[in-house]
């Protein structure tokens, strides 16, 4: 078993670097004993429990991180990682050809480009304007409640604060992903304002699941051990996203029922998404649970980051909810909730819809069949364009973003503004390298979530039929 930088820390500089085969490497997958390769360089990072970016780390325990490292982190920070270092990979044991070889450093060529283009950099008139206006729909959806008796003005400020909340998700999303400001903090505290006081969601519950999916989407775990799965795609028992996923619940008769039937489910499911995330944030923050082990293994060995700011903003964000679906205290009990489910569930919606479709119905990989960085990325990622009657520009002010998922996918730090442009050069260079590159509207992309679910339980019902007992 590993021990991590412990067990190198003191090793003499003239130590001569252990050679280390892939088959070994992949051997060491837990956050007990995981083992890493950065630029062929193989590290012990076995219950590193101060990783900066919490337990995340273990997502690619037993395997290449070279490209998640560069997509996730500011220039520099492999620095940190010397102390860790144990060996080299033998070159002979990769099993990539010239091709693949290329590939990779034509990405990694890219990437270097478009950092010498500047477009890392962010514009702060960019931000500073999202802001503005987004702040300004809270302003009119309060104006509203507070001075109208109409129900139907209710109604529209209802669902004027979900879409607040929808908004406010992408500003924290950039926010967190360090596309506004170069140093860190300063964008989790734009994360906390953002999402604690104005969502309602934690900071930390949020970096732990979201840069999970990052490293891995729409992987399943390799082992009931590993943490190498993709924790939005852990949609057991309503929803399935492969046969081998929805296998997992063949032997309850409520998880067959929702499996067979889970195309009808999803779009209900998407209504109530934001009481789960509310429920999830507000455990994690209070110290009531963690949702996933690899969250529960970061507050066991890291705790809150920052747990007075997290707390606070929680608390207040739940304060300025009630007055806002109570009328401030003139409404009745049944009218606020059923104001508050309207927000929630229209925020819910309004927020699912479009990550739903920048993953759900792509690529699902087992996490030791994994293809290299960029395939990964992009064959598991569904760009959304304007059509159907539906204008780009709306397309693009809605979906805050991501309607670039491929691009946002591999260079989560690119700011917003950057990301049209970007798309040009990756479409350029998945034609020239043959890598599938999808794009789909909002109607079409949602018809073909549909499909897919379909497709997995007819699947699902067919094994099932043939394997066990009668449904």
């Amino acid at each position: 078993m590993g021990k991590g930088g412990e067990a190198v820390a003191t090793k003499p500089a003239s130590t001569k670097l252990q050679k280390y085969s892939w088959q070994e490497v992949k051997k060491h997958i837990t956050p007990e004993d995981a083992w890493i390769v950065y630029k062929n360089k193989v590290y012990d990072v076995s219950n590193w429990s101060d990783h900066p970016g919490g337990a995340v780390i273990y997502t690619h325990a037993g395997d290449d991180m070279t490209d998640i490292f560069a997509a996730m982190h500011a220039p520099g920070s492999h620095n940190m990682m010397k102390k860790f270092l144990i060996g080299e990979v033998l070159p002979e044991t990769t099993h990539k050809d010239q091709r693949q070889l290329d590939f990779e450093k034509g990405y990694r060529d890219l990437r270097s480009k478009m950092v010498m283009m500047g477009l890392f950099k962010s514009r702060p008139s960019f931000y500073l304007y999202k802001c503005v206006s987004t702040q300004c729909l809270w302003i009119a959806a309060m104006a509203m409640m507070a001075l109208s008796e109409s129900t139907y003005v209710h109604v529209a400020a209802a669902l004027l604060m979900g879409l607040f909340f929808q908004q406010c998700g992408w500003l924290a999303h950039d926010f967190l992903h360090h596309q506004v400001f170069q140093k860190r903090k300063y964008g989790d505290l734009g994360g906390i304002y953002w999402g604690n006081l104005m969502q309602g969601y934690s900071v930390q519950w949020w970096k732990n699941k979201h840069n999970g999916h990052h490293a891995v989407p729409n992987l399943h775990n390799s082992s009931p051990e590993s943490q190498d799965g993709d924790p939005d795609i852990d949609t057991m028992p309503l929803l399935a996203w492969s046969l081998n996923h929805a296998k997992t619940g063949q032997n309850s008769a409520m998880t067959r029922f929702f499996i067979r039937n889970q195309a009808y489910f999803y779009f209900p499911i998407l209504l109530l998404a934001r009481l789960s995330w509310l429920n999830e944030s507000f455990k994690m923050v209070f110290g009531l649970g963690a949702v996933t082990e690899n969250l529960a293994l970061e507050m066991k060995t890291k705790g809150l980051q920052y747990p007075v700011l997290e707390k606070a903003g929680i608390i207040l964000h739940y304060v300025w909810v009630f007055a806002f679906v109570s009328g401030f205290g003139t409404h009745s009990i049944l009218y606020s909730f059923s104001l508050f489910m309207l927000v929630t569930c229209s925020c819910g919606w309004f927020l699912a819809v479009v990550f739903g479709l920048g993953h759900n119905g792509m690529a699902v990989y087992d996490a030791v069949s994994r293809p290299d960085f960029w395939k990964l990325q992009v064959t598991t990622t569904r760009n959304i364009t304007g059509g159907h009657g539906i204008p780009q520009s709306f397309v693009d002010w809605f979906c805050g973003g991501l309607q670039y998922q491929v691009e946002h996918h591999l260079f989560p730090g690119l700011p917003r503004h950057n990301l049209a442009e970007t798309h040009k050069l990756v479409e350029s260079f998945c034609k020239e390298w043959g890598v599938t590159y999808h794009e789909a509207d909002l109607v079409d992309g949602s018809i073909e979530v549909l499909k897919h679910l379909d497709k997995i339980s007819g699947e699902f019902v067919a094994d099932f039929v043939l394997d066990g007992p009668t449904m």
